[in-house]
């Protein structure tokens, strides 16, 4: 039997730790018991709010109807082949521990993604990466229910549309609830230290063999020093995309701002670092009221004095505009807004 619970404080949901209140809040931990939410938010004509770990959104307002928080857990090995593992994991299981349990049965592919917040079926999502490698270059399928047939769809790689924090899933918004991820991992370590700041901390490593953990390890010591811990200063992770730019514009950048760091494509695009353009106009350490940019990383705001989810939105569309005028380069916001 689901419990419901009415006027939900939806802070020990968001790692941004905003307070707002949920009309209603329901937590799920299986197929069955999301459907039977599902049914009641469509009986009483409520709008559905999904939620992982609450890593990667804003909240900027009170959440009218039903929001249905993925609690599922489990993780398993589906198959062997060769050095390849198939393992898969629930929806709710948290991510990291997800990557620490890949590592304790030795494992390798998971090794960059390590310390990244929120829950497994958010995690294709958002194609999360770090440090050269992206959710995508692992997947290998998920379970999804489609609400509007009611049906579980198998969704392979290339159905998930995947790009740069991006996929079929986040362009369609509400639509599919992820229930279960399947990725393919390695017995044989193969490992992607090529990304500068990790490429300079392997080095000084002095290994020569692989060593899958020892690059978590890394990259667990690279993030520590540079993102702040939610739960000792709340936030919601890199709060903008890396801005991808046309060839020609980037050579314009270039010859402007000769220092601009930039990161050529496959397909002709340019990426730039959102973090260095925010951090060059002034903005790292910033404080304005409650909310503010963290000092060490200008990619992440942050919210020490118990903010609102507008004024979070509020500094962000400063620093957007701000960066727009500097440089000509608009900065996509990369946490949704829920409660608008």
């Amino acid at each position: 039997m689901l419990t419901l619970e009415t006027n939900a404080d939806l802070q020990p949901f968001n790692t941004m730790a905003i307070r707002e209140r949920a009309e209603y809040l329901v937590r799920v931990e299986s197929d069955v018991e999301l459907r039977e939410a599902l049914a009641q938010a469509d009986a009483h004509g409520w709008p559905v709010t999904l939620l992982g770990g609450g890593s990667n959104i804003v909240v900027a307002g009170p959440v009218s109807g039903l929001v249905v928080v993925m609690c599922s857990r489990g993780r398993r090995i589906l198959q062997r082949r060769g050095s390849d593992v198939l393992i898969e994991a629930e929806a709710g299981e948290n991510w990291h521990r997800l990557v620490g349990w890949s590592l304790d049965l030795g494992l390798s592919g998971l090794e960059n993604l390590a310390l990244i917040p929120g829950t497994v079926g958010a995690a294709p999502v958002q194609n999360i990466g770090a440090y050269g490698v992206e959710v995508r270059d692992l997947f290998d399928s998920l379970d999804a229910l489609d609400r509007e047939t009611g049906e579980i769809r198998c969704f392979t790689r290339d159905a998930c549309d995947f790009a740069y924090r991006d996929s079929v899933f986040k362009r369609a918004a509400g639509r599919f609830v992820i229930l279960r991820v399947r990725l393919r991992l390695h017995t044989r370590a193969q490992l992607r230290v090529d990304y500068a700041p990790l490429a300079a901390a392997w080095a000084s490593t002095g290994l020569s063999r692989p060593d899958a953990r020892v690059v978590a390890e890394l990259v667990m010591s690279i993030r520590r020093s540079k993102l702040p811990d939610p739960a000792v200063v709340p936030n919601a992770g890199s709060f903008f995309k890396n801005p991808l730019v046309p060839g020609l514009a980037a050579d314009q950048l270039a010859t402007r701002f000769p220092a601009m760091p930039q990161f050529p494509l496959a397909d002709g695009q340019v990426k730039l670092a959102a973090g260095w353009l925010i951090d060059q106009a002034g903005w790292k350490g910033y404080r304005e009221g409650s909310v503010g940019v963290h000092s060490e990383q200008a990619l992440v705001l942050v919210n020490p004095g118990g903010g609102s989810g507008a004024e979070v939105l509020g500094l962000a569309e400063k620093i957007r505009h701000d960066v727009f005028q500097r440089y000509g380069v608009m900065l996509e916001q990369e946490p949704p807004v829920v409660g608008l």
